[in-house]
């Protein structure tokens, strides 16, 4: 969804084959315990994600957790297992890509979502983003509770293929099982009234030239929006009834939102 390159250096590591194992939510990666296979996709992992945090993409302890927790390795192509940890967008069919780590890991701080915060996450692709958001959310539930949950992450994605794909992906982690997430298939460029408000929004790709107002409605008082236009990315800021303040970050080139049912 998002197209971007980075001049700074690209990581790549070639693997013998793919892992036999990944780990769950929750669990921590020990180097020693693994065959050499998985340690050299943690040892790509980690470079990666130290990378990301040494310039400054990634700076939050939730969001850093979210991201070694969670493997981009699960939401790929076969074809591109041994790039999973390359700096840099890959194709996931249809033409769209899983996005680029850095700009991932940049949109997820600009958005700063909190544990108890319902999202919408907009073109969620391959399920890599909505993932990262759940494992977030995971935290402020109390799965031991006879209540049923709400669904806290809300992905929709336009392509039928994409969803079932990023059905498939975000099961690996039992987030839609726990009724932490919900993939819709549907036009995310009318957001999703059905389960509006929401405290954030974010898009993987880019809606045109202007935030849809059809977000900006969908939004809380407070809420935030964190969304490619054009070759930017834009922060939009909910401070009233129809009050907004806007931050543009400019420097990156995307693919266009689909519109459409």
């Amino acid at each position: 969804m998002v197209e971007h390159w980075s001049p700074k250096p690209v990581i790549k590591v070639r693997f013998l084959a793919p892992p036999q194992t990944r780990q769950s939510p929750g669990n921590s990666l020990h180097p020693l315990s693994m065959n050499s296979n998985y340690k050299a996709e943690f040892n790509a992992r980690e470079n990666l994600i130290e990378s990301l945090i040494k310039d400054g993409y990634l700076r939050s302890p939730e969001i850093i957790e979210a991201f070694k927790n969670i493997d981009r390795a699960d939401f790929i192509l076969d074809e591109h297992k041994e790039e999973a940890y390359i700096n840099a967008p890959l194709s996931i069919g249809f033409g769209q890509t899983i996005s680029q780590p850095l700009v991932v890991a940049f949109m997820m701080e600009l958005l700063e979502p909190k544990p108890e915060e319902k999202i919408l996450d907009v073109g969620c692709g391959s399920g890599w983003t909505s993932a990262i958001l759940s494992y977030i959310a995971l935290k402020g539930l109390n799965l031991e509770s006879s209540e049923k949950i709400s669904p806290k992450i809300i992905a929709i994605e336009r392509i039928s293929e994409l969803k079932e794909m990023a059905e498939k992906n975000i099961k690996k982690y039992n987030f839609i099982e726990k009724g932490i997430v919900k993939v819709i298939l549907g036009d995310g460029a009318k957001g999703y009234s059905k389960e509006s408000p929401f405290d954030k929004i974010i898009a993987g790709a880019a809606a045109g030239e202007e935030i849809p107002d059809t977000w900006k409605k969908q939004l809380k008082i407070g809420g935030r929006i964190v969304s490619p236009v054009d070759q930017s990315i834009v922060v939009i800021d909910k401070t009233g009834e129809g009050e907004y303040i806007k931050k543009e970050y400019f420097g990156f080139s995307f693919v266009p939102l689909i519109e459409g049912s």
